[in-house]
């Protein structure tokens, strides 16, 4: 899979896209509260924008209740602090 950064400006949502089978755009945030419903909002965007198939959205904290209800109706994926180190320690760990 390849990997890119959107645009510094002009991202319509995305930080980073991936391209392989299938077009991944990921939004990273890193705060020190919980995510709202924004990021959620601004990925759903972004999915079009690029035609994307997937959307992600990863944070180093956990999502508010109401960006968990929109992201399951819009199928977004949301991967919080608990996800992401279960996928960097099987990332170096393979099964």
């Amino acid at each position: 899979m390849k990997a890119r950064h959107a645009p510094a400006s002009n991202d319509f949502g995305a930080d980073l896209i991936l391209e392989g089978n299938e077009r991944i755009v990921i939004q990273a945030k890193r705060y020190s509260s919980k995510e709202g419903i924004k990021a959620v909002q601004e990925i759903y965007s972004a999915r079009g924008y690029y035609k994307a198939q997937t959307a992600w959205v990863i944070t180093n904290n956990y999502f508010t209740s109401q960006a968990i209800k929109l992201a399951e109706s819009t199928d977004i994926q949301l991967i919080d602090r608990n996800k992401l180190v279960d996928m960097i320690l099987n990332s170096n760990n393979p099964k």
